[in-house]
């Protein structure tokens, strides 16, 4: 049997099994893009494998470009039912039955679980990383090697957010349901893991007060400063905002319905010409058929490259009420040299102070308010633009927060690759750096 290379002597050398439910491409969505810049970081010094669900409905390279993440990819064929079909609906009903959440109980898999044994016997690897919580559901307690669980989100305050803000008595009852079971699953899977890593200081500390977990640690967000900057070559358009995100994932939804049902038209009664362009795969068709009828809404659903749009954008709104981690839109368009007006939902977890480099509002005539000030004062929305593209230039690349996410799984693992203290803390604007 082949030992691990880590423990051959190679002593910069990790072997990662990385278990994730998708392929990466296309790199659409806040958790991919996270996933993927960390990934491309790790796969430079260390192997990773890629072992994750597949059901099929990829792009048609998506395989082929994963060797840009990973020397190895494990595709598990996986059947998943389209949302709002008869199958998801009757799948949601079977759900009250199970003492899991549907978000984790359609990603079960014995053949998952059965791939992770049969690499685990190669005695290959030196560490298993839990991509989100969802792959956790698959993860056979038999292991012996370390296992670290990284959180993107809170999960179940994802789901409490949704049941609060719910005003249908059914759904309400139901997404009660789901946010207690995800509470119970995600608080015996932070304790089953050796280690758990969270997107930020404050995902950790609920964490350990929510769920009594101890090994809880984090590493910021980043940004690939290089790639998100203003080519200097558009134009921003007077009085236009835009919104970036995947337009079927729930709390994205709800934003941009809050935005234009209660924020926009107070907009509009300071600066009519106001428009929002929502970009982002997948828009309900009720957003598509109110753009046709509404001036003011321009949907594009997918596109290739979001940084014309933010580029030709006079500012970036993040109108979030629902939500968990941290927003990799929000040092997206910073990086763009973007005036951003978010909520505290919305820009949480990121070491930012509201009036330095966003602006941060609850409620929809404050919102409003900072939205009016920025387009119609553009020196203030400039100075804005400036101090923030300062901020994630100088604190937040992805080099620097996957070098701190290796030393944290090293540590946690205790493979003693590199003698470093999870004590020994620096905290530079609120980016921790193991030295």
């Amino acid at each position: 049997m082949q030992a691990s290379p880590a423990r051959n002597g190679l002593l910069n050398l990790v072997r990662i099994l990385w278990l994730k439910t998708e392929l990466l491409h296309p790199v659409d969505k806040g958790g991919k893009i996270r996933t993927y810049n960390m990934l491309k970081e790790l796969k430079r010094e260390h192997h990773v494998t890629y072992l994750t669900l597949d059901d099929g409905t990829a792009n048609a390279d998506a395989r082929a470009r994963a060797t840009e993440y990973c020397h190895e990819l494990i595709c598990v064929p996986h059947r998943a039912h389209e949302k709002f079909t008869l199958a998801f609906y009757f799948e949601l009903l079977l759900n009250l039955l199970s003492s899991r959440p549907y978000a984790i109980k359609k990603y079960e898999s014995t053949a998952m679980s059965d791939k992770i044994l049969e690499l685990e016997s190669r005695n290959e690897f030196d560490l298993l990383v839990c991509d989100f919580l969802a792959p956790t559901a698959n993860v056979p307690r038999t292991l012996t090697m370390s296992t670290i669980l990284f959180q993107h989100n809170v999960e179940a305050m994802i789901w409490k957010r949704h049941y609060e803000v719910q005003n249908n008595p059914l759904k309400k009852a139901y997404l009660y349901g789901q946010w207690r079971k995800m509470w119970q699953f995600e608080k015996e899977m932070c304790h089953r893991f050796d280690c758990v890593i969270a997107v930020s200081a404050d995902d950790r500390d609920h964490m350990k007060r929510e769920y009594g977990a101890e090994a809880v640690f984090d590493v910021p967000t980043g940004v690939d400063t290089e790639f998100f900057s203003p080519s200097g070559a558009v134009v921003p358009k007077p009085h236009s905002l835009v919104f970036t995100g995947s337009m079927d994932w729930l709390p994205n939804e709800d934003a941009i319905r809050y935005f234009m049902r209660e924020i926009m038209p107070l907009i509009k009664e300071k600066v009519l010409d106001a428009t929002l362009t929502v970009v982002g795969r997948n828009p309900p068709a009720a957003f598509v058929e109110l753009s046709r009828a509404e001036p003011s809404l321009i949907i594009t659903g997918r596109v290739d490259d979001v940084r014309p749009y933010i580029e030709s954008a006079a500012a970036y709104v993040v109108p979030l009420r629902i939500g968990g981690g941290t927003r990799l839109k929000i040092f997206e368009a910073m990086a763009m040299e973007k005036p951003v007006i978010s909520t505290t939902v919305g820009a949480e977890g990121l070491a930012l102070s509201n009036g330095v480099e966003l602006l941060v509002a609850d409620e929809a005539k404050s919102f409003a308010e900072a939205v009016v000030k920025v387009l119609t004062d553009s020196s203030y929305a400039f100075d804005l633009g400036q101090r923030a593209v300062s901020t994630v230039r100088h604190h937040h690349g992805w080099h620097q927060v996957t070098e701190n996410f290796i030393s944290i799984c090293m540590r946690a693992s205790q493979l003693r690759i590199r003698p470093q203290s999870l004590s020994a803390v620096v905290e530079p604007r609120g980016l921790k750096t193991v030295e």
